[in-house]
């Protein structure tokens, strides 16, 4: 049993419902413990948004209740504020302010925040200090709108697509960021549309459809849910879009699913299944016009749950 010390964030019945009875979150339960990078996915519309902005304190709920540090944001408004660091999807700077004066802003609005060289050094921003915010590249302005949030010293880091238009580059610095505020005590919930760096970064992770969890653990317990550890893809001529059941019965598949165009079969031994489908297909008459074989990544897992990639509008 966790105690609630250990419990950084912590969401029971959340919901939320705008005009006209739309439910964008529909009775969410979430629980982040401290130290950890959590990852809450899920596709355009599924509620993410909204519980995020909840648990930042910017937006109301409906009902249920939020737990932040053992606190709430009725009783413990401006004590949650010093304890937290948000990015947002957006960031709307100053076009007219510098980098250094930009950070110098953010800083002053804590008790307590850190040192404005250290960050701009962590960030790879030292050399842009007194660039104006109007003249960064689009990478640079992601990087200041992170060191923005790293600036207030919090406890908590809500990163939503932090990496969004980074180059590789930034994007595994940024990585390396988020590794060094969790080694010094710190909780990261993050959205991503990038899968790798959800599977890379977080510990646990929640997939959120229609406003409900659909799915939560560790990245391996999702594929290890999802029943095979590899996925065979395959196009032979004359498939029939919808003919799945046909390649359900071949050895060792455990699911079976369509995705452009190409049949995609969850297998746990491989070398079992794929002798076995390549007779079927010559017993059918057909041609094998593609076939590849790869470990079952956290995208199968979302597509399987959700029936979209990620990255889909």
């Amino acid at each position: 049993m966790m105690r609630t010390m250990d419990v950084a964030v912590r969401c029971r019945g959340l919901r939320k419902t705008y005009k006209g009875a739309v439910e964008a979150v529909r009775g969410l339960d979430l629980e982040i413990h401290a130290g950890e990078c959590f990852g809450l996915l899920g596709p355009n519309g599924a509620g993410k948004t909204t519980t995020i902005e909840i648990l930042e304190g910017l937006l109301e709920p409906t009902s249920g209740e939020i737990e932040i540090l053992g606190n709430n944001w009725r009783t413990h408004n401006r004590q949650l504020r010093e304890l937290l660091g948000i990015s947002l999807q957006e960031t709307r700077l100053a076009e007219k302010l510098t980098v250094r004066e930009t950070l110098e802003l953010f800083a002053s609005f804590y008790r307590r925040p850190r040192d404005i060289g250290e960050v701009m050094e962590e960030m790879a921003l030292t050399e842009k200090s007194g660039a104006w915010v109007g003249k960064l590249s689009g990478g640079q302005k992601q990087r200041l709108a992170a060191a923005t949030a790293l600036v207030a010293n919090p406890r908590i880091l809500f990163l939503d697509e932090p990496t969004t238009g980074l180059d590789p580059q930034s994007r595994r610095q940024l990585w390396e960021v988020i590794r060094q505020f969790q080694q010094r005590g710190g909780t990261v919930l993050l959205t991503t549309h990038y899968m790798d760096e959800a599977e890379r970064l977080c510990d646990r992770i929640a997939i959120i459809d229609h406003g409900l969890t659909i799915a939560s653990g560790t990245p391996s317990e999702l594929i290890e849910q999802l029943g095979g550890h590899h996925m065979v893809e395959f196009d032979a001529s004359g498939n029939v879009p919808g003919e799945l059941e046909a390649w359900r019965s071949l050895p060792g598949v455990e699911a079976v699913h369509e995705e452009d165009g190409r049949v995609v079969l969850s297998v746990r031994e491989p070398h079992e299944t794929i002798p076995a489908l390549l007779a079927a297909i010559q017993n059918r008459q057909k041609h094998l016009l593609h076939l590849t074989t790869r470990h079952a990544s956290l995208e199968d897992v979302f597509v399987h749950l959700t029936g979209r990639h990620l990255r889909e509008e």
